[in-house]
């Protein structure tokens, strides 16, 4: 029986050294290459002789070349704007773009892999190879219908069980095993390749299920908790809430509407181990129950913004629930917070910055941006660019690396159509994608997660109302184009100090806009032995030449211009500092004077006191002297006294007879 040739789906780095040698590169070290060529448009050419270096070589070291040579010099621009991107993302992302430029490369690479295929029998007892733990096989995919109605079907391809190859496209997976409730207004999570669902809202009536899909097999099955005999949970339907996964082995439920709703958020946990609820206690003030916030993990803390409360008030306060000592703060932020508002998408960036986009009231949407510094707890609304979202609510958002994906949601009239991606870094929007208007990824209260295949990013979508309860699962693999943006492109409009030497080296500039403006074409990648040349076909025009080298002569001379204006600035600021020093010498000696007088003054002070002093002494003295005087008056009359009445005694011992007393005396 015939049996088909089947590749074995090469790993890291054997797929890339494949793409490479398919490309025209050197491919392998250890396999010879034959000279294939093939045709790319510039931008792709110069970027994969970039990858291709930094995979093989590594960070660009070498210097800038000096030849008046448009290809080299943008060969090493695209090289050296890597800068320590790691070999094995160089690898990935080289077979991503080829990928994306030729999607069939693989099935047509059989001349360039020296590795050994697989022979697959094709018939009924064959046996598939399951999936490890961290390899996730992707099913069969059927195409999401664009805005015109045409599907992406020319862009599908079907490797071995059935791999994604489209890029920034949503598909629609075969999944097996039975499918839970439509549903909306969910929350979704995902730990070790299984995405769960819990409760949400079906037909007005809120659920309290656990579902989960595993992303190995793709296939949908009940989580059956068991009861828990320490802390008997009663898991309350509810909808608008959030799922957060924690310590690799727990789901956090918070917040959410529930018919029965309690004043105070509650928060309850998930044990994936034992499959048992609790309720987790938390200390501190908690914020006041409601549904349609924003809970965003950041480090070891959830970051709660606004929602609705159950007396249907929009809020805009802020709280955060510390999980290591699931301890409450609501925090006074200043600046001009958002208006309040609830179903909105709330992401972090760089672990510093709180993002809010969108949301709404119980009559109008919003598609502003609002940042909180998480450092300094300060609101801002930078200006937006690029193509800015129309106004939405109920949609979902997921982010990777620097780049934020927003899908679904829908502006109280219809379904939002457009998948879009905001650079966190220069706050810039682009479209990824369009969809039908009434296909499920146009619906509000849909969730969104992020996982992965082999080794690249895929989104994950379930849910969602767009006049109808949906249960559809669905895919998008997002490209180069939109994830690597975000690292190569201008000043970080959330950094703000970078970018600030730009108007310092206009000559520098000059170089850098005539190699992004060069006309040169690049269109064949050959092989001399295994170092990579890129040929140039078409030279570059004169007139672009000459445009190129009178506007670098402009700015060279605006430059010599700055430059004698600067010269005269530090002329005028010597002598500006040559007077300061004057004064400062004249002040210095005013200073002296006014110590020194201040001497002065302290010791006719210290004088002063010195007189008062002696001055209450002489007081003192003076009216002791009064007190002696007049003690010594009194001892004196004494004396007399005594004197007069002693008379008598020594007469008498004189012989002399007592004086006679008179009659009238008697």
């Amino acid at each position: 029986m015939a049996m088909p040739r089947a590749s074995s789906g090469l790993a890291y780095p054997d797929r890339f050294y494949a793409a490479a040698s398919y490309a025209g590169f050197g491919g392998s070290p250890k396999s010879s290459s034959k000279g294939v060529t093939s045709k790319f448009s510039n931008d792709v050419a110069l970027l994969l002789y970039a990858l291709y270096q930094q995979a093989t070589v590594g960070p660009c070291s070498v210097p800038k070349p000096r030849a008046w040579s448009p290809v080299e010099q943008s060969k090493w621009t695209s090289w050296n704007g890597l800068g320590n991107m790691a070999s094995i993302e160089a690898m990935r992302l080289f077979v991503k773009i080829l990928e994306e430029e030729d999607p069939g490369w693989y099935s047509r690479a059989s001349n360039f892999i020296s590795d050994p295929v697989v022979d697959v029998e094709m018939n009924h007892n064959s046996t598939e190879e399951l999936p490890t733990k961290n390899e996730i096989t992707l099913p069969e995919m059927k195409t999401i219908p664009t805005e015109n109605g045409n599907s992406v079907d020319k862009d599908v391809m079907v490797e071995g069980v059935g791999s994604v190859s489209v890029y920034d496209q949503w598909v629609a997976p075969s999944v097996s095993g039975l499918r839970p409730k439509p549903r909306y207004e969910h929350a979704a999570a995902v730990v070790d390749d299984k995405m769960y669902i819990f409760g949400g809202n079906h037909n007005g009536r809120y659920l309290n299920d656990l579902q989960t899909l595993d992303l190995r097999s793709w296939t949908w099955s009940k989580v059956e908790a068991k009861s828990n005999s320490e802390d008997p949970v009663r898991v309350t339907p509810c909808a608008g809430h959030s799922l957060i996964p924690w310590e690799g082995n727990k789901l956090i439920s918070i917040a959410g509407h529930s018919k029965d709703a309690s004043e105070v958020i509650s928060v309850k946990a998930f044990d994936l181990q034992t499959y048992t609820w609790s309720t987790i206690k938390t200390y501190g003030k908690p914020p006041v129950s409601r549904g349609g916030q924003s809970v965003t993990l950041v480090g070891a803390t959830l970051v709660i913004f606004g929602g609705q409360d159950g007396n249907r008030t929009l809020l805009n306060d802020l709280h955060i629930l510390d999980l290591e000592t699931m301890t409450w703060d609501e925090i006074d932020t200043i600046g001009v917070s958002p208006s309040p508002r609830s179903d909105h998408a709330a992401a972090v960036h760089a672990e510093r910055y709180l993002l809010i986009f969108g949301g709404g009231t119980h009559a109008t949407c919003f598609n502003d941006l609002h940042v909180l510094d998480l450092k300094t707890m300060e609101w801002s609304r930078p200006s937006q660019q690029g193509e800015i979202p129309s106004p939405r609510a109920g949609h979902a958002g997921v982010t990777v690396g620097e780049s934020w994906f927003i899908a679904g949601g829908g502006d109280n009239k219809s379904g939002v159509s457009e998948t879009v991606v905001l650079n966190m870094s220069t706050l810039s929007w682009s479209v990824v994608t369009t969809v039908q208007g009434r296909a499920p990824l146009a619906s509000e209260g849909l969730s969104l997660v992020l996982s992965s295949y082999n080794g690249e990013d895929i989104l994950v979508s379930f849910g969602g109302y767009n006049g109808k309860y949906n249960n559809e699962v669905n895919l998008l693999k997002p490209s180069h184009k939109s994830t690597l943006q975000a690292t190569k492109s201008g000043t970080p409009a959330l950094d703000s100090g970078s970018g600030a030497q730009n108007a310092t080296n206009g000559t520098r500039d000059v170089d850098v806009e005539f190699e992004a403006g060069q006309e040169a074409k690049v269109r064949e990648i050959s092989m001399d032995e295994n170092e990579p040349q890129i040929v140039e076909i078409n030279e570059v025009s004169e007139r672009s030449l000459a445009a190129l080298k009178a506007e670098k002569e402009e700015l060279e001379s605006a430059l010599n211009n700055e430059k004698s204006q600067s010269l005269q600035l530090k002329q005028e600021l010597i002598e500006a500092e040559a007077k300061n020093a004057d004064l400062y010498k004249e002040l210095q000696s005013v200073r002296v004077q006014l110590a020194a007088e201040q001497s002065r003054c302290f010791k006719l002070e210290v004088d002063v006191a010195e007189l008062r002093q002696k001055l209450q002494t002489m007081d003192t003295l003076q009216k002791e002297v009064e007190i002696l005087q007049r003690q010594k008056a009194a001892s004196e009359e004494a004396l007399a006294k005594q004197k007069q009445t002693s008379g008598g005694v020594w007469g008498w011992l004189a012989g002399s007879p007592p004086p006679t007393q008179k009659p009238d005396d008697a």
